[in-house]
C-alpha cells in the first residue's frame, strides 16, 4: 500500500497559515445558541490551545446532565457549582472557554473572567437564536408554555450584562462557522495583551 504524499501546493498552502500565540483565556459568552460551541472548538483549533466547555465539566465533575442538576438541585445550585469550575479553569493554561448563557449574568464570575481571561460576547439576534435552539430539549429555561418568549425575555434580561464583555463579535444564521471564527480572531488581535500573531 502506497502512501500519498501531499502535493507540494498543500504543503504550501499549511505553512502559509498564521500562528498565534494565546496569553489569557478566552471565555465566550452570551446566549444559548449564540454558537460558542461551535466557534469555540473552531478557534481553539485555528490558536492550538484547549477547547473546554464549563457545562460540560459540570455534568462530568456530577456525574450527570444539566437538565438533572435543575430539576434536583435547583439553580441556585447550578451556579455556585459553575461558578466553582469557571474559576478553575480559568487558573489553568491559556485556552478557549465556552460558558453557559447565565453565567456571565454572575458578577463573581465576571470580575474572575477580567482578573484572569478575557470576554467575548457572541452577539445573535433573536431569530437567529431561536432558529438554533427551537428544536432542543436539552435547554431547562426554556421548558415553557412559550419557549420563543422565555428566550426573548431572557435576551432582553441578559442583554445590558452581555455587553459589559470585553469584546462583542456578532453571529449571524447566514455566516459560516469560519467566518465568525475570523471576526473572533480579528477582535482578539485588537488586544495584544491575549492574543499575538507570530511572525518569523
Amino acid at each position: 500500500m502506497t502512501t500519498r504524499q501531499p502535493t507540494a501546493d498543500f504543503e504550501a498552502s499549511s505553512e502559509s497559515l498564521p500562528k498565534f500565540q494565546l496569553k489569557r483565556t478566552v471565555v465566550l459568552v452570551g446566549m444559548m445558541g449564540s454558537g460558542k460551541s461551535a466557534i469555540g472548538k473552531a478557534l481553539a483549533e485555528r490558536l492550538d490551545v484547549p477547547f473546554l466547555d464549563s457545562d460540560a465539566e459540570i455534568e462530568r465533575a456530577a456525574n450527570t446532565t444539566i437538565p438533572e442538576i435543575f430539576a434536583r438541585d435547583g439553580e441556585d445550585f447550578f451556579r455556585r457549582r459553575e461558578s466553582e469550575v469557571i474559576k478553575r479553569l480559568l487558573s489553568g493554561p491559556a485556552c478557549i472557554l465556552s460558558t453557559g448563557g447565565g453565567a456571565f449574568m454572575a458578577e463573581r464570575n465576571r470580575s474572575a473572567i477580567t482578573n484572569q481571561g478575557v470576554s467575548v460576547w457572541l452577539k445573535a439576534s433573536l431569530d437567529t437564536l431561536w432558529e438554533r435552539v427551537r428544536h432542543k430539549n436539552s435547554r431547562p429555561l426554556l421548558r415553557t408554555a412559550n419557549p420563543k418568549q422565555t428566550l426573548s425575555d431572557l435576551l432582553d434580561q441578559r442583554t445590558p450584562v452581555y455587553s459589559l464583555a470585553n469584546l462583542t463579535v456578532e453571529t449571524q444564521l447566514k455566516n459560516s462557522i469560519d467566518k465568525t471564527t475570523d471576526g473572533v480572531i480579528e477582535a482578539l488581535l485588537t488586544r495584544p495583551d491575549v492574543l499575538e500573531e507570530i511572525t518569523e
